[in-house]
């Protein structure tokens, strides 16, 4: 099948040849139809596999079929979002299509100035890309009009659900006509995005292209067991021998973000971290970089899962497993993109074991293990068994009191002072000596005990 049998207009299969695509995937198949025919659609389909232009062409299409004569166009469409990344993404798309039609396009999300978007919509739109958030603010300063929306997507809704914006979506919903098309994409099909459809969609027509949850076939996944404190040294070797040019690497934390940013530095390895801490200003400066190439490792947080599409990115790298065994797929979904292969490899310490079993479980099958004859997953220590035997005869955990003779008494404890009839009888020269020294030992002495007691 062809673009060109999907019933799309002249300007827009111009638009998909510039981009160098000459088959609709199987979401663009499925999905295109359904939207030209106006009904709602609930669809399910894995990251990558072309989810964007399954909803732009068509609402592009239809859009372009009647534009308003008034200058100051209201929004006739609007995509909700989960992250800025993926907006970005999102209106990029929508403004290569458009321009093609003479339509216009904005986005609107947060960590920027408002002002800017306030004016874009005051110049007037077709397309609005948003966040929930930010789309709110605008809505309550009444610099956006949603009365006149034709079209509602709602784009990685798993996502938006994940990050807690349910509330939000329903709020948006309130400010937007009865009568519109709605489409809904998600990555995973899980029951609350049917319990979402339910409340946004009226009838709307089901689209699964892939059996739920499962990572794309063009992804080959790898597992490396290495203890913690070998990861980034286990990292920093794959790079080198490998001659990775480019490598996107997922952490855990914004704080793990930037620590192994600055050890990948050290080893001398160009790196950037992106993540919520980031200005969106920096952001979009480092992903930029990255994608030209100018950096050789991207290190990110959850932030990033969704929304980047880096042509033919050969390597994801799992630093630290995600607690959510979905965020998985979600993350890997970065590599192996539009008919291209990639690696995800994954960094496994015993501690996040639990978290591989769940993602495997979720997968339906076990992921490989691989490992490194440099990199056993249990280190031997410098110096072996010797040199630990050799430690516990030189430090033995207690010492055996002697036993006092008959007659004898008890030796003192340490840090205290006997006390006898006999001290009384010492010379005032040997009391002065005395006193000197147990002043000078006393605070010392006194300082350990509190620490020890704290």
């Amino acid at each position: 099948m062809s673009f060109a049998s999907l019933g799309l207009c002249p300007e827009l299969l111009s638009a998909i040849a510039a981009q160098g695509y000459s088959t609709p995937t199987p979401i663009q198949t499925q999905a295109i139809p359904v939207i030209f025919e106006g009904c709602d659609l609930l669809a399910g389909a894995q990251t990558g596999t072309g989810k964007t232009a399954a909803f732009a062409l068509p609402i592009v299409q239809r859009l372009g079929e009647k534009i308003p004569p008034e200058k100051r166009r209201r929004p006739r469409v609007l995509v909700l979002v989960p992250t800025r990344e993926l907006a970005a993404q999102v209106s990029a798309q929508m403004q290569f299509y458009g321009r093609r039609l003479s339509l216009r396009s904005t986005m609107l999300y947060g960590g920027v100035n408002i002002q800017a978007q306030i004016e874009r919509l005051h110049r007037g739109v077709d397309i609005v890309v948003a966040t929930p958030g930010r789309l709110l603010d605008h809505a309550e300063r009444g610099t956006v009009n949603l009365s006149r929306i034709e079209f509602l997507v709602l784009d990685e809704a798993d996502r938006m659900l994940d990050l807690g914006f349910i509330d939000d979506i329903l709020r948006v919903a309130e400010c937007l006509p009865d009568e519109r098309q709605t489409l809904l994409f998600s990555a995973t099909y899980s029951q609350s995005i049917k319990d979402l459809a339910d409340e946004m969609l009226h009838q709307p027509r089901r689209i699964e292209v892939k059996s739920r949850n499962i990572a794309a076939d063009a992804v080959t996944q790898v597992v490396y067991p290495v203890e913690r404190e070998r990861k980034r040294e286990m990292l920093s070797h794959l790079i080198r021998k490998g001659d990775w040019n480019q490598v996107l690497v997922f952490v855990r934390t914004r704080y793990g973000a930037d620590k192994l940013t600055d050890e990948l530095l050290f080893d001398g390895i160009k790196a950037a971290a992106i993540h919520s801490n980031k200005s969106q200003s920096i952001r979009t400066r480092t992903l930029a970089e990255f994608k030209r190439g100018e950096l050789r490792v991207l290190v990110a947080t959850d932030v990033a899962a969704r929304g980047l599409d880096i042509e033919r990115l050969p390597h994801v790298v799992n630093y630290d497993l995600p607690q959510v065994p979905e965020d998985y797929v979600h993350r890997i979904g970065r590599t192996g993109r539009a008919g291209e292969n990639g690696v995800a490899l994954s960094l496994l310490c015993s501690e996040q074991q639990p978290l591989l079993q769940a993602i495997e479980k979720l997968l339906k099958y076990a992921i490989p293990r691989k490992t490194i004859a440099e990199f056993p997953q249990v280190a031997v220590r410098r110096g072996g068994v010797k040199a630990n035997a050799a430690k516990s005869a030189k430090t033995p955990g207690k010492v055996k009191k002697k036993a006092a003779k008959p007659g004898q008494a008890p030796p003192a404890k340490r840090g205290k002072t006997a006390t006898s009839a006999s001290a009384t009888k010492l010379t005032s020269r040997n009391s002065r000596s005395k006193k000197t020294a147990d002043d000078s030992a006393a605070p010392r002495i006194g300082r350990r005990g509190q620490r020890t007691r704290g």
